[in-house]
């Protein structure tokens, strides 16, 4: 079953220069990161609750081609745009959601087991399906293994507490998406990860998190990421241009 936003793709230059700049213009705090040797990607993670944002670079491109998250990200830094280039949706079961999707028709793939190395040396591990990605196309979907030093419950107590610089805790509310056709990407979300998204308004849900789809270009027009500061919190509402993404930051 879909959870959540599980995380955000954000391709950049240089993630460790990126995670500077968000916490200096955003106030969102890097507190993770690391790297893919398998696909020359490498990362810095700003932790929202149990959704996180990765700034994703690269550090070897030939690597890069063989990775489904690390294709769209070589792309957009080879065009020389950062922005938010794919995401991720949250399972409690992605081998039992990608079998009901592909028996539907969706061309999402079996699951598939990846993992990164901390910088402390902490291996994490996770399990994902994936159809093409892009930042006008359908997101994967994700089950964590929940242990160790990111997903046990000790880790993701710590974190449901932690305090950013923009004003306390904060949540991931939604995203706004650019695409070139909202009634074909539409059917493309459907189709990919079953998402329905209503006619109406463009707009999907999953958890207590939406998404909606807005005509414009990739990476040109920027992708919105809402983030919702906990009841109480003193910040003015504002958005923030940061690291080819803009930030809606609500009370």
């Amino acid at each position: 079953m879909l959870l959540r936003l599980d995380h955000l793709v954000i391709a950049v230059p240089d993630p460790e220069a990126a995670a500077g700049d968000l916490e200096r213009t955003v106030g969102l705090v890097c507190t993770g990161g690391g790297r893919h040797p398998m696909w020359g990607t490498y990362n810095r993670l700003a932790w929202l609750g149990d959704t996180y944002v990765e700034l994703i670079g690269i550090f070897d491109p030939t690597l890069a081609t063989r990775g489904p998250v690390a294709r769209p990200v070589l792309a957009a830094l080879m065009a020389t745009e950062s922005g938010l280039v794919t995401y991720a949706l949250a399972t409690d079961d992605a081998a039992a959601d990608a079998a009901r999707l592909r028996a539907a028709g969706s061309p999402i793939g079996q699951p598939e087991t990846r993992s990164r190395t901390r910088p402390d040396g902490e291996l994490v591990t996770w399990h994902a399906a994936y159809a093409e990605l892009g930042p006008a196309l359908p997101p994967f979907i994700v089950e964590h293994e929940l242990a160790g030093a990111e997903w046990s419950d000790d880790a993701r107590a710590a974190r449901a507490v932690f305090e950013h610089r923009l004003g306390g805790r904060a949540r991931v509310a939604g995203l706004e998406i650019p695409v070139p056709d909202v009634a074909a990407a539409a059917a493309a979300y459907a189709q990919t990860v079953g998402l329905a998204v209503d006619a109406s308004s463009s707009t999907a849900h999953v958890g207590d998190q939406s998404i909606r789809l807005v005509p414009g270009r990739p990476l040109t027009d920027l992708a919105v990421i809402e983030l919702e500061l906990e009841s109480g919190a003193a910040a003015p509402r504002r958005d923030v241009d940061a690291c080819g993404v803009r930030w809606r930051i609500r009370s």
